[in-house]
């Protein structure tokens, strides 16, 4: 059995800021990440996606981590494909003139190869910490499966390396019919985790939840299930709340699916108002009773209770 950790999809969303979740002694960065991470053992980073931080902010939260807290850290959008405002982009390396957001293409290479070269930099303090869980490349839902497409996730993949990276596709041509045992395969040849994703059915965007581990740590990560995904803005397509019957559930999928991990990342993105810590809590809480009930408790299975 291995080890299961769970967490969420950011740790300072301003709608978690509001909820009243933090305590009102948790009143800087620093012990805010402190206090969720008393709570939990990982979290995913998704301010990277929107710029890249400076190594200075995440020694700063190596420092304000327990030695075995864990980050995975979601790759900036420029470089998986995303329009990017010009402005997320450090000063000096803005182009002069055009629009007002760009894609890799807009960026002569030196710019984009420095743009690598400042997001590892980034890195790094916590690769050297030992709490660097995954580099995720989570590719827009345009990025439609082909030759073009597989290439480009094994290069990007490459620029992420020696650290682990963690693939999430979002077009449903990845999985439909044999496509899905073809896209298992590309990413356990290259060492790639798939990133399995509970989200709404049915949509372009939609992907089936494929549990399965094509390299370490196996992750999964919940979208919740709005009726606003199609057309909401991001609180309406987030806003969802687990029932206990579908936390139940997934727990004896997740306790299944560790038997053939040595890790198991599972992170919570239904990120409104503090509703991911709260089905956190309550899946790490699943996660415990049913790990007992099986008499197969890991030394570090899931967060706290709290």
């Amino acid at each position: 059995m291995g080890v299961i950790k769970v967490g969420t999809s950011s740790w300072a969303d301003q709608s978690l800021l509001r909820s009243g979740w933090y305590p009102r002694s948790a009143n800087t960065p620093a012990r805010r990440l402190g206090f969720y991470a008393s709570r939990f053992p990982l979290v995913e980073v998704d301010t990277s996606y929107y710029a890249v931080p400076v190594p200075e902010t995440t020694q700063g939260w190596v420092d304000a981590t327990p030695d075995d807290f864990t980050f995975d850290v979601k790759a900036f959008s420029l470089f998986t494909g995303h329009p990017t405002p010009v402005a997320a982009l450090p000063r000096d390396l803005r182009p002069a003139t055009g629009p007002s957001r760009i894609r890799r293409r807009d960026l002569p290479p030196e710019a984009y190869d420095e743009l690598w070269t400042r997001f590892r930099a980034a890195l790094d303090p916590i690769a050297a910490a030992g709490k660097l869980g995954v580099v995720l490349l989570q590719f827009p839902p345009w990025l439609a499966r082909g030759v073009a497409a597989e290439r480009r996730i094994v290069e990007l993949a490459q620029r992420c390396r020696p650290w682990r990276v963690a693939v999430e596709v979002r077009h449903g041509s990845w999985f439909d019919g044999p496509a899905a045992e073809d896209t298992v395969e590309l990413l356990r040849a290259h060492d790639l985790s798939l990133v399995c994703v509970d989200m709404p059915q049915g949509h372009p965007s939609s992907v089936p939840p494929i549990l399965t581990t094509t390299a370490e740590p196996a992750i999964v990560r919940f979208h919740g299930h709005s009726e606003a995904w199609r057309d909401g803005d991001k609180q309406e397509k987030f806003r969802y709340a687990y029932a206990d019957d579908e936390l139940r559930h997934w727990a004896a999928l997740l306790a299944e699916l560790a038997t053939g991990a040595d890790d198991l990342h599972v992170l919570f993105n239904n990120c409104c108002a503090g509703q991911s810590q709260r089905d956190a809590t309550r899946l790490a809480q699943l996660l415990a009773e049913t790990m007992i009930a099986d008499q197969a408790v890991p030394a570090r299975a899931t967060s706290s209770a709290g």
